[in-house]
């Protein structure tokens, strides 16, 4: 990872985005490379070293491999991200893993792989960066959910419960931040058009017409740069209406559920 570069503005915003080498995050990261308004400062956290490589050299950001399911790298990557940058104005919480199929099948460490991916870690890494954020009064955490957590999905009982999680994490942290300058955002994508489904073994579903990463990206810049402060976003926006049924009627939906799958 790179310090700043010499007569590089010091003022400039810095993004910290997780899960950067594909998908969601190496497309968050494209679209805030061409915010020239801006000129972000980039830290670009990935596992895999060429493609978040590769990234980092087309969006002038900083690379930060780091594997979120080992505990002392998540440790290693937050001190390294503050060391190098002082601060971080944005951090956009991207990294992601899944598993798909009955519970009883999934191997004990598929469990701790997701639950660690896309809860432990994130959580550990907001308590790294927010401190900062609380001192200088400002700053945003966009942390991408799941329609999964929303509502609960057959076969992905593990990753909809690290989803759920994360929704009420964020709720909990705009509680406790009110008043602190610092905006907490989640965003709720439904099936997204990425290599997310070939890694947990499964093909993408047919049935609900995927959004692209580019999509998902739009949004997440816009609720950072557009002034709004909205808490949640759906993408889709109609994947608004099955969360509210859920929470308005939980016992229909589930047999709506039950009978359409």
């Amino acid at each position: 990872m790179r310090g700043r570069p010499a007569g590089e503005p010091a003022d400039r915003p810095v993004a910290l985005i997780t899960g950067a080498s594909s998908g969601i995050g190496a497309a968050v990261a494209a679209r805030f490379a061409a915010d020239d308004k801006r000129a972000w400062r980039l830290l670009l956290h990935g596992r895999d070293r060429q493609r978040l490589g590769l990234l980092a050299a087309r969006t002038h950001g900083s690379a930060v491999p780091a594997d979120l399911t080992d505990p002392a790298a998540v440790q290693r990557l937050s001190h390294a991200v503050l060391e190098d940058a002082d601060h971080v104005d944005v951090l956009v919480a991207s990294a992601g893993v899944g598993w798909s199929g009955p519970f009883v099948a999934m191997p004990h460490k598929a469990i701790d792989e997701v639950l660690s991916v896309d809860f432990a870690a994130l959580v550990h890494l907001v308590r790294a960066v927010l401190p900062r954020m609380v001192e200088r009064g400002s700053g945003q955490l966009v942390l991408i959910g799941s329609i999964a957590g929303a509502v609960g999905v057959r076969d992905e009982a593990v990753y909809s419960a690290a989803k759920s999680a994360l929704g009420v994490f964020a709720d909990s942290l705009r509680y406790e931040l009110r008043g602190t300058g610092v905006h907490v955002c989640l965003v709720v994508p439904g099936i997204v058009d990425t290599p997310f489904f070939a890694r947990r073994g499964t093909p993408r579903p047919t049935k609900v017409r995927a959004v692209s990463p580019a999509q998902v990206a739009d949004e997440v810049w816009r609720a950072v740069t557009s002034g709004r402060r909205r808490q949640e976003i759906f993408i889709p926006r109609w994947l608004r209406l099955p969360a509210r049924l859920y929470g308005a009627t939980p016992g229909l939906f589930r047999r709506l559920a039950g009978r359409f799958g």
